[in-house]
């Protein structure tokens, strides 16, 4: 995953986000883009976005919470912090 991105699309950037997240086997998968309530941030100036991605998947069964997002976060962390400026993860078990 050492792919260079440069992307201000959503739509190109969430679908980078679920390819590298069907390694996890998700029963559900949503992104939302939270980027218009951060209008005027600093993180938000030159198209970072601002994201919510919200996981359920049997491969969290056991994990606490912080395992289930470093597992997240491996897989997007080239993506931080650009194109995604910040994260917010709910991560659940199938």
């Amino acid at each position: 995953m050492t792919e260079n991105i440069v992307t201000t699309n959503f739509d190109a950037l969430a679908n980078i986000i679920r390819e590298r997240l069907q390694e996890l086997d998700p029963v559900t998968l949503d992104i939302i883009d939270d980027s218009h309530l951060h209008a005027g941030h600093a993180g938000a100036h030159g198209g970072a976005s601002h994201l919510t991605v919200r996981i359920v998947t049997a491969r969290f069964h056991g994990l606490s919470p912080v395992a289930r997002h470093r597992l997240v976060y491996d897989r997007l962390q080239d993506l931080i912090p650009y194109p995604i400026h910040a994260l917010a993860l709910d991560t659940k078990s199938a």
